[in-house]
């Protein structure tokens, strides 16, 4: 026997609000039947059956290939037949869900059946945000959780959709989004812990740095920006969710929970926040393409609009000076993390809005136009490593493959970056800055790089987030490439 929470029959709608009030209803239901079951086992109560509750799902089927055109490459299923994805946390993901739902119906003119599905949701997605109940229990009430909750399945959370490699078993429903619930909740328990900020502080705009200098920069710009009561920014958050609210605007009580970390996390996320959620999100990944491939593979469920890449690199080019920016249009992935998701012989090409808007920020930034800013700024292929000392190899080893690949520039991070935001269709960019010429006798020592950054971090992050803010102006109906979008790809975003 189980206890579940109270059965809610599927239903149909036509309008997208009543569409995500049902889920709303059927997730809060589960929530609350599994958060009263282990009440009850803190409490020690002996006659506690086996507590079960999913997620909600939403389905659309469609007998047709026609639908209304659209110039957005989301929005509609691939073709006839029926379509379905599991849902979590509406709360986080009201405005998302409330679009697709939108788009579903307008454009396929049908109506969409919410449920409950048969997915369990792993009672430590049900916690909340303070809650860290396993801390407080004995090695025996951990085993008889396993007995009567269900706890995280890994083989309900992979990657298989994004990938293009999930084939739905014969009468089952093929999926509607690049992302199953229990896989979101996963990432968000691990962006808690990467970043040590709430998921709900991500902006929809995202910064990737792998230097501090630039995280400093952007702190003191965000509490400077807070300031300003005729900022478009709202707040300025920190690890350990410390919020700064705009100079103008009242505490809020959720503001008290913020405490200063004991030690900065593995990759720790800042966030200049607007009230619609397009601000901008900066993290700090640190060194080397795991990282980047680690918390690239959680932002992503948060389906933002575009990531950069800001960072230093190599130049690979006698012509090129310290200082000078290198704008990646093509990357050689010798990074090998991604290797078994996203086979090599797969391009990453350059997004042609996201190059636009970087080039754009450039100038406006720097104020050079023409041949002045060509001599500062390179377009070229970015090879990316996971050798750290790539210079320890023998010398033309290294030299002739940059040589035949064209590459202008050397950096750790940026193909992985580029990469899983290609696989995961989150638009992408590179803007590197050139740090050291190891091949041209120019290696980074301590005094001189030191120098380097202080003098260039301002300008290069003054840049990263003017692109970003070009690309919210023109709209993000025009940001989501169809380059990215796959033969037969799922309808949301």
């Amino acid at each position: 026997m189980s206890e579940n929470p109270s059965f809610i029959a599927p239903l149909r709608f036509d309008d997208p609000a009543a569409a995500l009030a049902q889920v709303r209803l059927i997730y809060e239901n589960s929530i609350q039947t599994l958060r009263q079951g282990v009440q009850q086992f803190m409490a020690g109560n002996k006659n506690l059956r086996r507590v079960r509750a999913c997620y909600p799902f939403v389905r659309v089927q469609t007998d047709t290939l026609s639908r209304i055109y659209s110039t957005l490459s989301y929005g509609f299923v691939a073709g006839p037949g029926t379509f379905e994805t599991t849902l979590t946390r509406p709360d986080l993901f009201s405005n998302y869900y409330y679009e697709q739902f939108e788009l579903l119906i307008k454009n396929h003119g049908v109506s969409l059946e919410v449920g409950t599905s048969a997915q369990p949701i792993a009672l430590h997605f049900s916690f909340a945000e303070q809650e860290h109940i396993e801390a407080n229990l004995s090695v025996e009430q951990r085993s008889l959780m396993r007995d009567l909750f269900d706890l995280p399945d890994l083989a309900a959370m992979d990657d298989g959709i994004a990938n293009g490699t999930y084939e739905p078993a014969p009468g089952q429903a093929q999926p509607l989004a690049l992302f199953t619930a229990p896989r979101v909740d996963y990432s968000l328990h691990r962006l808690r812990h990467y970043s040590g900020t709430a998921p709900e502080h991500f902006q929809n705009f995202v910064l990737f740095t792998n230097y501090q200098f630039y995280i400093d920069e952007f702190v003191r710009l965000g509490h400077t920006l807070m300031q300003d009561p005729n900022q478009e920014y709202i707040a300025f958050v920190e690890p350990g969710n410390l919020i700064t609210r705009r100079m103008d605007l009242p505490a809020q009580a959720s503001d008290a929970q913020g405490n200063i970390p004991p030690r900065l996390p593995q990759m720790p996320a800042y966030h200049l926040v607007r009230s619609d959620g397009c601000g901008i999100t900066m993290v700090n990944i640190g060194v080397g393409p795991a990282n980047a491939k680690t918390i690239t593979d959680h932002i992503a469920v948060l389906r933002p609009h575009a990531w950069i890449m800001l960072g230093h690199c190599a130049g690979l080019r006698t012509s090129q000076q310290l200082g000078d920016y290198v704008l990646a249009h093509g990357y050689v992935r010798e990074d090998h993390v991604l290797d078994e998701d996203l086979p090599l012989w797969v391009p990453i090409p350059p997004l042609a809005e996201v190059q636009l808007a970087i080039e754009a920020a450039v100038k406006a930034v720097t104020k050079l136009q023409g041949s002045e800013l060509k001599r500062i700024m390179r377009t070229g292929t970015v090879a990316s490593t996971d050798n750290r000392n790539w210079e320890l190899l023998p010398h033309r080893t290294p030299e002739r493959r940059f040589s035949q690949s064209r590459a202008i520039a050397l950096d750790m991070e940026s193909a992985t970056i580029a990469a899983n935001g290609f696989r995961f269709r989150v638009p992408y960019g590179t803007l590197l800055c050139v740090s050291d010429k190891p091949l041209h006798g120019e290696i980074k020592l301590p005094g001189m790089a030191n120098h380097f950054y202080r003098e260039r971090v301002d300008q290069h992050l003054r840049i990263g987030i003017t692109a970003l803010e070009l690309l919210r102006q023109k709209g993000i109906d025009q940001l989501h490439s169809r380059k990215l979008r796959s033969f037969s790809e799922v309808a949301f975003q």
